[in-house]
């Protein structure tokens, strides 16, 4: 999942405050990311299809600076004549990058809203105590709270001193050339990257806490700093060092650094984000997330449609037979011989190997002392990740079981997942369900819609407060209708109870056209298709009004070439937008979602399968040309592999909801009806 440069830039800057820089091939691999990433303006983008961003080039620049570039060196001689004549400059940066700036002793805290730490002092009953925020923002605010109570700052020796006039100028290179009334003016400095200004509410508030930070009480002060730290060392420890994500596991590490400078603790915790590294041809870059479960989950329902890894089924490309399955399971090391999957062959062994791969991952310990920070029960859900973190969320947990249990009946009893961990994980989902009958992700709402007014990110939207979401939901159906009958110790008639407010809520949400919001993906398209799956799983007719409005409404924004694509700027202005092209990944959604209301033989169903099979590369996968996923509103996604499952899902749905045919007929006729010849006659499997 490709995001961009912010987060291998804070690496850089932690890694050089706490005294570990990367060693010199880390260095080279870091530098020739930020060359291979850097726009023709020669900044760094907020997302792979913004424009320049001076959030993400000011702490590139930043970065480059202390991994040795020099000022006159590419790429930091562009990006430093790209920072000087934007309008206002620097302090134009939104809070959090001037918050940076400040840890690394380039930039005056006055300068920046306040983010006291008592405030985790509230009682817990408090409307606006942290804990009834978003996980991210709470375990980010909790870090920076810490780190801007005791004001933290580094010395960077002589390089800060060159970067302080290379970003600000001569003139303003030291905290003391700031006047008094320089400062409150760089506050209200809103470049491009600000899309959420702050309120009038939220003004005051800073006004009030400004105030305070005149004189702080000292003991309430320690005790709130004493408070933050024990939350950041608890985050720590119960996530094995990787923090919710790297975003404020970075933090921690500064936490851990301060009062014991040179610490094994911040050394350990520095070293324990590699986790969160990618490497390839682009050089070294730092994940904001990690989607294994995601991933794997969504790619076996690909490999599972229209019949593939089932005994006699299409799909075969490595030749039928147990057997075959039997083997891989041996060649890549599972336990138990997990991996096996009736009527192997290539793709029975990636079903074996991926089943067993989702078991594993399962969150099978509870989280201990909850309470420190506010967790919700961890147990039996699936993270976005392989679960090294356990921070489970629900609808990759829906997914994860959903897919189990879809492959069942091709596994050996011994190797599928066993009636007490559907348990655990029925009851993790079930927690997560909202009183409006919608499912958050990590956790419940604990606050009010509200506590929005109160966003102090500046660069993204509906980040305070957990809410309920078209895509969680309709994936949480999904996972409660394949349940099966064994007995799970959870009453049946919760399990409806719990099925039918979800259906409530995803009625409700629908739009007067026919579409569905969503949180998570771009964006009309994408919770269309979440919530027509998850209320025809849970048993609504194809004939109900509102996927009949669905299916209109899918038909109306289809592109006169057969395709579908939609823009991601519709996330930010909450309606739906056109692209300028088709996109497979789009395509495929609209034909998941339509294939459940018109079924296949629909003229539109039958058009967009026609221009998946023209936009299919040689070697069997699409090239997605724009983004498909988001969060927060305003930061887009690139996940790699959405190319490569959706619309091999979409095609391979459309062959299973022609009827099954005979296995001879079948094998033979896939390439031809789905049009997978391969150049030279050859033909790929199916």
């Amino acid at each position: 999942m490709v995001w961009n440069t912010m987060i291998l830039s804070q690496y850089v800057i932690v890694a050089h405050i706490i005294g570990h820089p990367p060693a010199p091939r880390e260095r080279d691999a870091m530098v020739h990311h930020y060359r291979t990433t850097a726009t023709a303006e020669g900044g760094w983008r907020l997302h792979p299809e913004s424009g320049t961003s001076m959030y993400c080039t000011v702490l590139a620049y930043t970065a480059l600076r202390l991994l040795g570039t020099g000022p006159d060196e590419e790429p930091c001689r562009r990006a430093g004549g790209w920072l000087r004549v934007q309008p206002g400059g620097v302090p134009s940066v939104p809070t959090w990058g001037k918050f940076w700036l400040a840890l690394a002793g380039l930039y005056d805290y006055r300068g920046i809203n306040p983010a006291p730490p008592e405030v985790f002092l509230l009682p817990r009953w408090a409307p606006v105590h942290p804990d009834r925020l978003y996980c991210h923002t709470r375990s980010v605010h909790q870090a920076m709270a810490y780190l801007y109570g005791c004001r933290f700052h580094a010395d960077l020796g002589n390089v800060g001193h060159q970067l302080r006039q290379e970003l600000f100028g001569a003139k303003r290179s030291s905290p003391e050339a700031r006047g008094p009334a320089e400062l409150p003016r760089e506050r209200r400095a809103y470049g491009p990257d600000v899309h959420v200004p702050p309120g009038a509410l939220l003004r005051t508030v800073h006004a009030l806490a400004r105030l305070y930070e005149r004189r702080p009480a000292r003991a309430v002060r320690a005790r709130a700093l004493g408070r933050c730290r024990v939350r950041v060392e608890h985050e720590q420890r119960v996530t094995a060092g990787l923090g919710l994500s790297p975003v404020n596991a970075l933090l921690n590490v500064l936490v851990l650094h301060h009062g014991r400078p040179g610490s094994d603790a911040a050394a350990e915790a520095l070293d324990a984000l590699a986790y969160w590294r990618w490497e390839d041809h682009d050089g070294i870059r730092y994940a904001g997330a990690r989607s294994h479960t995601w991933d794997t989950a969504f790619a076996v329902e690909a490999l599972l449609a229209g019949g593939a890894g089932t005994a006699g089924g299409a799909g075969a490309a490595g030749g039928a037979g147990a057997a075959g399955g039997a083997g891989a399971a041996s060649d890549a090391g599972i336990a138990s011989g997990a991996g096996t999957v009736s009527g192997a062959g290539a793709t029975g062994r990636a079903l074996g190997r991926a089943t067993a791969f989702l078991r594993r991952a399962q969150v099978t310990r509870e989280v201990p002392d909850p309470e420190v920070t506010g967790r919700a029960p961890a147990l039996g859900g699936w993270c976005f990740s392989e679960g090294g973190h356990r921070w489970p969320v629900s609808d990759c947990t829906a997914e994860a079981l959903a897919a189990l249990l879809r492959a069942r009946p091709r596994l050996p009893g011994d190797e599928s997942i066993s009636p007490a961990r559907v348990r655990e994980a029925v009851v993790f989902l079930l927690e997560r369900q909202n009183r409006d009958g919608g499912f958050g992700t990590y956790e419940r709402r604990r606050g009010p819609r509200l506590l929005e007014a109160l966003n102090p990110a500046e660069m993204f939207t509906d980040c305070v407060v957990e809410g309920s979401y078209v895509e969680c939901t309709g994936s949480a159906l999904v996972a409660l209708a394949s349940l099966p009958p064994d007995p799970l110790s959870v009453p049946p008639a919760e399990i409806a109870r719990a099925r039918a407010r979800a259906v409530r809520f995803l009625l409700r949400r629908q739009h007067k056209d026919g579409s569905w919001p969503a949180a998570w993906g771009v964006n009309r398209v994408y919770g269309t298709w979440f919530a027509v799956r998850g209320l025809r799983a849970a048993g609504l007719p194809a004939d109900h009004p509102a996927l009949g409005r669905a299916a209109a409404w899918l038909r109306a924004v289809q592109r006169a070439d057969g395709g579908w694509g939609e823009h991601h700027r519709g996330c930010v202005e909450k309606r739906y937008v056109a692209h300028a092209a088709g996109q497979p990944v789009s395509t495929a959604w609209a034909l998941l979602a339509l294939m459940e209301v018109a079924g296949p033989d629909d003229p539109a169903v039958d058009a967009g399968v026609r221009w998946l099979r023209a936009h299919q590369n040689p070697d069997g996968t699409w090239t997605q040309t724009s983004v498909t996923g988001v969060f927060f509103g305003t930061a887009m996604l690139d996940y790699r592999l959405y190319a490569s499952y959706f619309p091999l899902w979409a095609l391979g749905r459309r062959l299973e909801a022609e009827g099954s045919r005979p296995a001879e007929t079948a094998v033979a006729n896939a390439d031809d009806a789905m049009g997978c010849a391969a150049p030279g006659g050859q033909r790929h499997g199916g």
